[in-house]
């Protein structure tokens, strides 16, 4: 069984999230990336938190007892509990009703097991209790982070279609959390060769972001190869070459040089 035993699991601010809620008889669930990365023995810096309590739930059971609540996305479950100043973001168990390629209708979900579906990598639907035990409702997400594993969830190309930000997001995930003798899973290749035209949907602003933080990976000169030979880098960065990035990377390493992620686009270059 696995656990999860890092400090801000059991600090008493975090704690007192999950007896608010669990005083008006809901349950709490830490959810995706604080599980993620403490799983993989790396620091968290932000938790999220799933709950069966509704929105408006959250805010009284909080409120009642003593801290702060902020309906930061209340239209979409979530309220940032803030916790001896220390913000956790708790939202609703959710599925997608509808979708659009940018944003999302949801629906509250009464369980993990559908909040997981709706999820876009099997690593990032892992679950853990108060205590620190993990769930992983899909069955499969503990053995894909163990493996380093980047895999869609379900079907790779409905995954895609609920936002075609996660076209960018499965390159990042292969740069950061990937295990490169893997490669990349051929499957979700062909689905993002498929529907990389739905990245013109996006906001130059979102993409942009996405960019950056792949480029400020350790070495994330294969993600951005496989994107070149699916189509998307020319898609995100007309007239970029991914040829200088992996020999810049190598300098760097050589030189003792932490990552940029300016450098780096600007070796890859493209049209002003």
């Amino acid at each position: 069984m696995a656990r999860i035993d890092q400090d801000w699991v059991h600090l008493a601010k975090t704690q007192a999230v999950f007896d608010s809620l669990e005083a008006g008889g809901f349950s709490g669930w830490f959810v995706g990336g604080c599980v993620r990365d403490a799983l993989m023995g790396r620091p968290v810096y932000d938790v999220d938190i799933s709950t069966d309590a509704l929105p408006d739930d959250t805010i009284s059971l909080t409120e009642r007892a003593g801290l702060r609540a902020v309906p930061t996305g209340k239209d979409h479950g979530t309220i940032t509990v803030i916790a001896d100043e220390t913000p956790y973001e708790v939202t609703t168990l959710r599925r997608d009703v509808a979708t659009d390629g940018r944003r999302a209708v949801v629906a509250f979900a009464s369980g993990i097991d559908q909040d997981a579906h709706r999820r876009d990598f099997t690593m990032n639907a892992l679950y853990a209790d108060r205590t620190g035990v993990v769930h992983d409702p899909l069955g499969i997400g503990l053995a894909d982070l163990n493996d380093g594993r980047i895999r869609f969830i379900d079907d790779p190309r409905a995954r895609i279609r609920e936002d075609y930000l996660r076209i960018l997001r499965f390159f990042r995930f292969h740069a950061t959390h990937g295990n490169p003798e893997l490669g990349l899973d051929p499957g979700a290749l062909a689905a993002i060769a498929d529907l990389s035209d739905g990245l013109d949907t996006l906001s130059r602003e979102r993409v942009g972001h996405e960019v950056l933080r792949l480029l400020a990976a350790p070495d994330p000169a294969p993600s951005v190869a496989a994107m070149a030979a699916a189509g998307v880098l020319s898609r995100v960065l007309p007239g970029a070459d991914h040829r200088l990035l992996a020999p810049l990377v190598h300098i760097e390493q050589s030189a003792g040089l932490p990552p940029d992620d300016v450098r780096r686009l600007a070796t890859l270059g493209g049209e002003d």
